[in-house]
């Protein structure tokens, strides 16, 4: 590994130091750094949130001077711990080393471990035209020519994602069946339905069933619920991270993890003849923050937009007003943000994509006109301002010739746009076979038991953990479901009490439309259908983010859905056509 000095200070700066948080810039590098000084002892940390960069400052709530506040979410370190504790019980920060040098100066050195991509390194070898080419389907899908190969990137390409929360803004290209069928390979970065959509490969699979599908070995698997969806896929490969494959003498890849979501995000790094095209999709912090520098081309998430907060939220702060100005003040943080990640890197080519969905199912329409998402060719021109960097708003069917535009970007067949007359954007959605299918799980004869709620909550496995939630179930407006459930769980012991508890605890209620839900709860699947497609109405008391419960619920559910044919027999063994309470474990 190699070892970086980030700051270093003099004997009379280290004798100034005070007791609690100490704050330093590196004047030459323009870094921000935190050292916290408890009588002898020291630790230090770089001055950036682990959850999108931003710049920590003093945290003027915490009367004891241990942690500091982010400005752009307000998530709080406890730097004399490495913690964060808002959200609480979440992440830890990355330490550096703290040393004393022979000159009484300190040090703090981060060590890193060789890039991975610059192992056995390939120098760029001159392309012809036509040799790469890089054609935009839709959202996050990339359809690369490379060379005699293709590669086809996140194929989503009809039906919803999220349940019924998202669909797609562009209209794919004709033939983009034909395209999929005709990849050499695919590559999934995770499991969220506007990358992994199963109605996609529905199609492709009843083409071409042994296509072969690359995915990183992450701790929640992509595929885990490939035998519940029902596709045929045969040749689905897991690869370790940060090693190259080898697909042909001039091309290979490597998928890297997210730094912030490990367990579930990924993001590649293509290279054919010595150019790379780096993909980072929605990793909040791709490979921790390390990445290769002047790629050939480089593409990355850019709109907002993808959760649920804080649209779906009520009470408290949460006016109409409020959310506004917050989406506002989002949306150009992450502008800014990725402007600065692309200035940063320095590639020869930026194309914002991954951000083309929109909300369009008619009982969505408040989430459609309040959840405002960035312009690309916004983000473009900010770019373009601060770099010299080529920039590309891709349209469905746009091919990039790589070898032209790095050769000259004013080249008029360097991008070759879609044909006059071609349709972008889409103007109608086939709804009705989706919403048939979550429809069909209301009418359930799981629910005909109360006991469900006990049977699906202990088969989660969330527990010991001091929240309280109500769950109730609504209709298309949120308004509650005629005959639908009303319950408690408190997390803690895990019971289902008729009243809150006495005691001190924060609470939640979650509002959720009753086929989403039921669907949800029947098929075993994570809570993001819910938040992230918008299917829920939240409040909560006090106003915190619970890290631990969301992430269990959208994260680490088992991979095997509830038994619910053992659960029915029991039902049905214990009272024979009498509806009753029954619960298996």
């Amino acid at each position: 590994q190699t070892t970086e000095i980030l700051l270093c200070l003099s004997p009379v700066e280290v004798a100034n130091l005070k007791e609690g948080i100490n704050f330093f810039r590196n004047k030459s590098t323009g870094k921000d750094y935190i050292l916290y000084k408890n009588k002898s002892r020291l630790r230090a940390c770089k001055n950036m949130c682990k959850h999108q960069g931003g710049l920590f400052i003093k945290d003027i709530e915490d009367l004891a001077g241990r942690s500091v506040r982010c400005t752009k979410h307000n998530w709080k370190l406890d730097v004399s711990t490495m913690k964060y504790i808002n959200p609480p019980e979440s992440f830890c920060q990355d330490e550096l080393v703290v040393e004393m040098d022979e000159n009484n100066r300190l040090l703090l050195l981060e060590l890193n471990p060789p890039n991975p991509w610059d192992l056995q390194p390939r120098s760029p070898e001159e392309l012809a035209f036509g040799e790469v080419q890089i054609t935009y389907l839709t959202h996050a899908c990339m359809d690369l020519k490379l060379g005699d190969k293709r590669m086809v990137f996140d194929p989503w390409l009809i039906g919803p994602a999220f349940a019924r929360g998202w669909w797609l803004l562009h209209e794919p290209p004709s033939d983009w069946l034909e395209r999929l069928c005709q990849a050499d390979l695919i590559y999934i970065s995770h499991l969220h339905s506007d990358h992994l959509s199963y109605p996609t490969l529905k199609k492709l699979a009843g083409r071409r069933p042994d296509i072969p599908i690359y995915v990183g070995n992450t701790e929640r698997p992509v595929f885990w619920n490939l035998n519940q969806s029902g596709v045929q896929l045969t040749n689905i490969n897991i690869v370790p991270f940060g090693i190259w494959q080898q697909v042909d003498k001039n091309l290979r890849f490597m998928i890297l993890m997210d730094g912030v979501h490990p367990e579930m995000d990924t993001c590649i790094i293509v290279e054919y003849k010595g150019h790379k095209i780096l993909n980072t999709v929605d990793c909040t912090r791709p490979n921790g923050g390390r990445l290769p520098m002047k790629v050939a081309l480089m593409m990355s998430d850019f709109a907002g937009g993808a959760s649920g907060f804080p649209m779906t939220f009520s009470g408290g702060k949460f006016t109409e007003e409020w959310k506004a100005q917050f989406i506002k003040t989002e949306r150009k943080k992450l502008l800014n943000y990725k402007a600065q990640l692309v200035k940063n890197l320095q590639p020869r080519i930026y194309c914002p994509f991954a951000g083309y969905f929109v909300e369009s199912h008619p009982s969505d329409k408040y989430i459609k006109e309040t959840n405002t998402k960035n312009d690309p060719n916004e983000l473009n021109n900010l770019i373009k301002k601060n770099s010299d960097v080529i920039t590309w708003t891709p349209r469905p069917g746009a091919t990039l010739d790589l070898a032209r535009m790095l050769k000259d970007p004013t080249d008029s067949k360097g991008i070759v746009e879609p044909p006059e007359g071609t349709k972008i954007y889409k103007d109608s959605w086939d709804f009705e076979p989706y919403l048939e299918i979550l429809n069909a799980a209301v009418g359930d004869e799981i629910f005909l038991h109360s006991s469900w709620i006990k049977e699906y909550f202990t088969w989660a496995g969330f527990k010991d953990y001091n929240l309280v939630v109500r769950m109730i179930e609504t209709d298309e407006d949120f308004n509650p479901f005629p005959g639908g459930y009303d319950y408690l769980v408190d997390f803690l012991d895990l019971s289902f009490p008729k009243e809150r508890p006495q005691r001190e605890h924060p609470y939640e209620e979650i509002h959720s439309r009753v086929d989403v839900i039921r669907h949800v709860v029947k098929n075993g699947l994570l809570w993001d259908e819910l938040y992230i497609g918008f299917q829920t109405r939240l409040q909560r008391d006090p106003d915190i983010y619970h890290h631990l419960f969301w992430n269990h619920f959208q994260i680490k559910l088992p991979l095997m859905p509830p038994n619910w044919k053992s659960f029915l027999m029991c039902c049905e063994q214990n009272e024979p056509g009498i509806l009753q309470e029954c619960t298996t474990t």
